[in-house]
């Protein structure tokens, strides 16, 4: 395809190296003309022919970018975000959409007024468990959820001295995200919300662990992380009227990008670790589930799709919006230690 999205990216942590950059150089479509970084060996270390540019303004004026993916610390989203669509360009923020709810209302505004698509990297959507865990929903294998308890946990005990560890919010804002979106679209936007967050971790400057209770008036979602448990295989426990399905592992794709793979390949987001099924009739067998395939390739392509006007928005900004909505009440709520309505 000759007409190539030329895409700008900003930032080469994590987000940039692992959650990105792989994608952008193997989606058909998209072009990735330049990275913005302060560490140009770095970045020239995974891709030596990459342009590196060493500030936003000079990749906001590159006519040639049409798509600009902001994965800058989190502070920064908003801000950087602002400029691109000011500067014309289609934009994908990296969770949390921003760290305030009216960051995230005025980067709407600015994407309607500049007639240009906003979206935000919630990836895990794809994640290979969860979509399995959608697809026992659809078939009815579970019945009606009642119970859902979803967590990513850690073995981190000694907190790095880094940006992501001292983050406002700490791990509500930079977990909770993914973890409030999947809860999200399966139920909808819950009625309320109690959150319990602390900081468990000796000289951790942020919290490290919180929980938080979504309240539906049929179901209860539990919604947990802590960076302090050595036993962290547990991801998904869901409890239906018909059954109980049961996860551990994580999804394979970001270990597989953070060692250097590129996307692709048959066995690409394949999960080996099968749920249990335990069907609620009396002597019924507990039974292994196969995961389905996870696949981030499947945002970008559609992101792809979206930018030409073929296809939706893969996640609309009012899908984000809501996310930071319930983001936002959880921190109250746990700053005042009660229930908050939403």
């Amino acid at each position: 395809m000759t007409d190539r999205i030329g895409v700008g990216l900003i930032g080469y942590g994590l987000g940039g190296r692992a959650f990105h950059a792989p994608y952008l150089t193997t989606t058909p479509g998209l072009a990735l003309r330049a990275i913005v970084s302060r560490d140009a060996a770095k970045v020239h270390a995974d891709w030596p022919r990459a342009l590196v540019l060493p500030d936003v303004a000079a990749l906001l004026a590159d006519e040639s970018t049409a798509l600009v993916v902001v994965s800058s610390p989190d502070h920064l989203h908003a801000a950087h975000a602002e400029a691109a669509l000011a500067a014309g360009k289609h934009v994908l923020v990296d969770k949390p959409f921003a760290t305030s709810l009216g960051e995230a209302r005025a980067l709407i505004a600015a994407s309607e007024h500049a007639g240009r698509l906003l979206t935000v990297f919630h990836n895990r959507r794809w994640d290979a468990d969860f979509l399995t865990l959608r697809g026992l929903i659809a078939d009815g294998a579970l019945g009606e959820v009642v119970n859902y308890e979803s967590r990513f946990d850690r073995w981190r005990p000694e907190p790095a001295p880094t940006w992501k560890e001292a983050r406002a919010g700490g791990s509500w804002l930079d977990l909770g995200p993914h973890l409030v979106d999947q809860a999200l679209l399966l139920f909808g936007r819950p009625s309320a919300i109690t959150a319990d967050m602390a900081t468990l971790r000796r000289d951790a400057p942020a919290p490290d662990y919180f929980q938080a209770t979504l309240r539906y008036p049929d179901k209860r979602v539990t919604l947990h992380s802590s960076k302090l448990a050595a036993d962290h295989g547990l991801r998904f426990t869901v409890h239906g009227t018909r059954g109980s399905w049961v996860k551990h592992g994580l999804d394979p794709q970001e270990a597989a990008t953070v060692a250097g793979q590129r996307p692709g390949g048959a066995d690409w987001g394949h999960d080996p670790r099968d749920g249990l099924l335990t069907p609620g009739e009396p002597g019924a067998a507990t039974t292994r589930v196969p995961n389905r395939r996870g696949d981030y390739r499947l945002f970008w392509s559609a992101l792809t799709a979206a930018i030409r006007g073929e296809g939706p928005n893969p996640v609309p900004p009012h899908e984000a919006l809501g996310v930071m909505e319930v983001l936002d009440a959880g921190l109250r709520s746990a700053a005042e230690r009660r229930e908050i309505a939403l």
